[in-house]
């Protein structure tokens, strides 16, 4: 011990350029691994979208002039159970139709672990099995998971076509792994 006080006297500068590079090294690998995010969680709980309003129809209006809506409420067009890989994950995905059209992905009783750069995605690739295929794949990002705990409505963008993306995955973008995966069936 006494040696490498007195090296560290005898190369002060040396020692303090060390003690840089080390602190720097720790800042940049805090940032990146975000180590805190093993302690922490979050919970959202969010409704299905309503089914449209009624709205009066002016008796100068023809009622062949007037659309009516597909259904009440959103329709379940597949669905699956998650199953963990990376991290422990449990809960169900269902994509919906709703009346307007649109597909919405709806996550429920989710819970899985935060990390840094989560995502949720809509995947050509069959779930689960070796998460590094999943890049290789079609996939639809849906955004930043909302949060690690809950119900969380995904609104899949207007145009997509939802015909052959067979599962949902959360994945962390910084380090291309999957958390967990539903098959849509």
């Amino acid at each position: 011990m006494n040696r490498l006080r007195s090296s560290i006297r005898a190369h002060r500068t040396l020692a303090a350029v060390a003690g840089l590079v080390l602190l720097s090294l720790v800042v940049v690998g805090a940032a990146l691994f975000q180590p805190w995010r093993l302690f922490t969680s979050s919970s959202l709980d969010e409704a299905l979208p309503a089914a449209p309003v009624s709205t009066s129809v002016p008796p100068e209006v023809k009622a062949a002039e007037v659309e009516t809506p597909a259904a009440d409420g959103p329709v379940v067009v597949s669905s699956g159970t998650f199953e963990s890989q990376e991290h422990e994950t449990t809960g169900a995905a269902q994509l919906l139709k709703l009346p307007d059209g649109s597909h919405l992905l709806r996550l429920e009783n989710l819970a899985s672990s935060d990390g840094p750069d989560v995502k949720v995605w809509l995947s050509s690739l069959e779930a689960g099995g070796d998460w590094f295929k999943y890049r290789s794949g079609r996939y639809v990002d849906l955004g930043a998971i909302k949060a690690t705990h809950g119900n969380h409505n995904y609104a899949i963008p207007a145009g997509t076509d939802v015909a052959g993306l067979t599962s949902v995955v959360l994945w962390c973008d910084r380090f291309s792994v999957a958390f967990g995966s539903a098959p849509l069936t």
